[in-house]
């Protein structure tokens, strides 16, 4: 044997050299995966889990107070004998009850929720839909189903949406307080009219237009169309809200251009739907609403919050809570933070003070807000 004194010196080393070449086959180990793939692997990991999600979920049709009609809604239905949570999602201002709302679902099934997603009239195109007596009695009657069809904790009924959804959400909790444990209304719209106007202001033509269909003419110019978008206002009943838990939330940037995106509800909006609750010295005055929506930052007046763990990559920027309300102004734009929001749901429980302290860390990030 050629050099004896060598070979047990270089043993561990040769044995390393074909450990690596059977991992690659060149004698090189094989290098991590790129941060990008790694990304792409969460995504598809993600978007098959969304999927199943929604398959388990059930169409129904249930009826609806206001014309005896049938409306059609997504369910889940918790398992076991015991009462469980009730959680009611709402579509964006363009969805339906087919629209994608597998980030409520999942959350449903990992925690034995029951669920529903009704339709609400659908698209805002319509004097039926946007806000509507049959929208509201829809949504009421949604959770009058569940409570036959599956068995409730009364204690524990909530409600989230965002955009449109956040639009119904302000609204049910106004004119249907009575309904809900607590509400989390994301990038809500609380004045139609206010919004028509800030629409045609953006050069849009979009939502100015489907207001004009849903109210019947021009709120702006016609005094009857504009008493119709008030109507329709979660602002013109939000001393209701006073009774039930409310958080609002809002990014920064909706209402601008934000990374390519153009939010579409100014932040003044939230801060008017508070403003409505709020106690008189802990409303936002109008000059630094105006300041916030315009220049997209907080006044330094008004100093640093808390962090709140459960808004990740979504800091929290201004915070503010007044009586059973509260608003938050994060980094972000037109997005909603659906594991934010129902973490936060969780919390409340009728008959106890509001849980406002941080949430926890969550691995799921901001959704932008449909059409």
């Amino acid at each position: 044997m050629k050099y004896p004194f060598v070979y047990p010196m270089l043993l561990p080393l040769l044995a390393a050299g074909i450990s690596c070449a059977e991992q690659t086959g060149n004698g090189a180990a094989s290098p991590p995966p790129p941060a990008a793939e790694k990304k792409e692997t969460r995504q598809a990991a993600r978007k098959k889990a969304d999927q199943a999600a929604m398959a388990q979920l059930e169409t129904v049709d249930y009826p609806c107070s206001f014309d005896k009609s049938l409306q059609k809604a997504r369910c889940y239905f918790a398992k076991g004998d015991s009462p469980r949570p009730l959680l009611v999602g709402l579509h964006t201002w363009g969805g339906l009850y087919k629209q994608d709302c597998s980030r409520c679902a999942r959350y449903c099934i990992d925690n034995n929720w029951n669920f529903i997603f009704p339709n609400f009239r659908g698209p805002n195109r319509n004097p039926a839909s946007c806000g509507s007596d049959a929208v509201v009695a829809d949504i009421a009657d949604a959770v009058s189903y569940m409570k036959r069809a599956a068995k409730i904790d009364d204690s524990r009924v909530y409600l989230i949406g965002g955009s449109g959804g956040g639009h119904a959400s302000l609204l049910m909790a106004a004119r249907r307080p009575d309904l809900w444990t607590a509400v989390s209304a994301w990038c809500a719209i609380s004045d139609v009219a206010a919004w028509y106007d800030q629409g045609v202001e953006r050069g849009r033509r979009d939502y100015p237009g489907h207001i004009v269909k849903i109210c019947g003419g021009d709120p702006s110019k016609d005094a009857s169309a504009r008493a119709d978008a008030l109507k329709r206002s979660p602002l013109t009943y939000m001393n209701g809200a006073s009774r039930v838990i409310l958080d609002i939330s809002t990014g920064i940037h909706d209402g601008h251009r934000f990374k390519a995106r153009t939010g579409s509800v100014p932040v003044s909006q939230s801060f008017n739907a508070f403003n409505a609750l709020a106690k008189p010295a802990d409303r936002i005055s109008p000059e630094d609403v105006a300041f916030i929506t315009k220049e997209q930052k907080i006044p330094e007046k008004f100093g640093v919050p808390e962090p709140d763990p459960a808004f990740g990559k979504n800091p929290v920027l201004f915070r503010r809570q007044s009586g059973l309300a509260r608003i938050t102004i994060f980094e972000g734009g037109h997005d909603i933070l659906f594991d934010t929001g129902m973490e936060w749901l969780a919390r409340q429980k009728r008959g106890t003070a509001p849980d406002w302290s941080g949430g926890k860390v969550l691995k799921k990030g901001a959704v932008e807000l449909a059409k």
